[in-house]
């Protein structure tokens, strides 16, 4: 369990109250949904400038949330847990916290329930690994490894996020591990981990 180390708040466009409301339904995909596509699509023509991958990572999402995303570490001003501890750097779905290909991330599982798999601009790819006492709502907490990265690389920022697939509410390591070494920099998750 993690805390924010700014106060945040966030909205959810409608597309996303949709997507949030079916509960166990996935979401509808993009095809069947050439309006939701259109509305990922503008969303990534103000903030790809150029960058093709963005566009495909568009092409992937089932929906676009606006959220506010602070920073969090592993360390006590975070988590209350210092190095030593057997729960230190372990998050609430049990894996460890990472920044990588595929980074773990914080969030309300009533809105992106664990395992969910996120694209988070000037991030890059999230999984819902984490939960907060601060983090409720429309927010995330994005993992650093230490909190002058929090605040350097990152602060406290409002983006739309953009689901790629829905977590069932369990994460592993094993899962993690796979994708981290399947994802090349800047590229989409290979579609076999958006269906998985």
């Amino acid at each position: 369990m993690v805390t924010s180390f700014f106060t945040c708040t966030k909205t959810i466009s409608s597309l996303a109250i949709a997507a949030v409301l079916t509960g166990g339904v996935a979401a509808p995909s993009l095809a069947a949904a050439p309006a939701a596509k259109q509305e990922i699509h503008e969303g990534t023509k103000k903030n790809k400038n150029g960058n093709a991958a963005v566009e495909a990572i568009a092409e992937q999402a089932l929906s676009t949330v606006q959220v506010v995303a602070t920073g969090y570490t592993a360390g006590y001003e975070s988590t209350g847990k210092r190095p030593g501890h057997p729960q230190y750097g372990i998050t609430y779905s049990g894996v460890k916290v990472r920044r990588g290909q595929v980074s773990t991330v914080a969030a309300d599982t009533k809105l992106f329930p664990i395992g969910t798999l996120l694209y988070i601009p000037g991030y890059g790819y999230g999984v819902v690994a984490d939960t907060g006492s601060a983090i409720k709502g429309h927010r995330l907490d994005l993992y650093f490894e230490t909190i002058k990265d929090v605040y350097k690389q990152w602060g406290k920022r409002t983006v739309d996020v953009q689901v790629l697939r829905k977590g069932n509410g369990k994460l592993s390591q094993s899962w993690l591990n796979q994708i981290n070494r399947a994802v090349e920099a800047g590229k989409p998750i290979p579609q076999t981990y958006l269906e998985s």
